[in-house]
């Protein structure tokens, strides 16, 4: 999947490991993994060790999240809990190097997983769920067009901890408006010569819900 800022590229742990560690080494305070089951990793050999774990078990397909500009790995994500039946998939096991978080390359990379998931493989249900403590995945989930459902309580344990779940949602039948949305953010117009956007993404996803 490949946009005008960012390649979202199936992972592979002998391309993309050492990189993907050195740009999480940056979050010196272990931020990016509080939230997270997994992280953080004690050096490249044990997050290649869990890229190969997960890409051998089949059960989600992961990626590597490229930014075009220097062609450096800069996160990971994955489609998680696919149902076809139910016309219903997931995104999640989101990380973002810290530089990256809330920038264009990792906004695009979520416009293209979604836009894959609706326009090539037909599914009705786009979900994405986080701690309910997370207030900044919370956030990041409005930002992008997904609807609140609601708080699955006490859904997991993670870290030793109880977690409550918040779901949200983009359906088939909202997602042309929110493409639309995403498309006029990312058209090269919405950003001046500095890179800074003019429109943010939250007012355009907003404005689609109403429409």
């Amino acid at each position: 999947m490949s946009g005008r800022f960012c390649r979202v590229e199936p992972i592979d742990s002998t391309r993309h490991g050492e990189a993907l560690h050195a740009a999480y080494a940056t979050d010196r305070e272990g931020r990016l993994w509080t939230y997270l089951p997994w992280g953080p990793y004690s050096g490249p050999e044990e997050l290649c060790a869990r890229i190969d774990a997960v890409r051998a078990s089949g059960v989600r397909p992961e990626y590597a999240l490229i930014d075009l500009m220097s062609g450096e790995p800069f996160g990971q994500a994955s489609y998680l809990n696919i149902d076809p039946a139910a016309g219903s998939i997931e995104v999640g096991g989101i990380v973002y190097a810290s530089a990256f978080q809330r920038g264009t390359a990792a906004t695009e990379a979520m416009y293209l997983m979604m836009r894959r998931a609706f326009d090539e493989l037909g599914y009705w249900r786009y979900a994405w769920q986080c701690n309910s403590l997370n207030a900044r995945s919370r956030a990041a989930a409005i930002r992008l067009g997904f609807k609140f459902e609601g708080i699955w309580r006490q859904a997991n344990v993670h870290k030793g901890r109880n977690r409550d779940t918040a779901w949200f949602s983009i359906l088939d039948s909202e997602w042309p408006t929110i493409k639309t949305a995403f498309e006029r953010w990312l058209a090269p117009e919405n950003f001046d010569a500095e890179g800074r956007q003019r429109m943010p993404l939250s007012v355009l996803t907003a404005a689609a819900h109403q429409s």
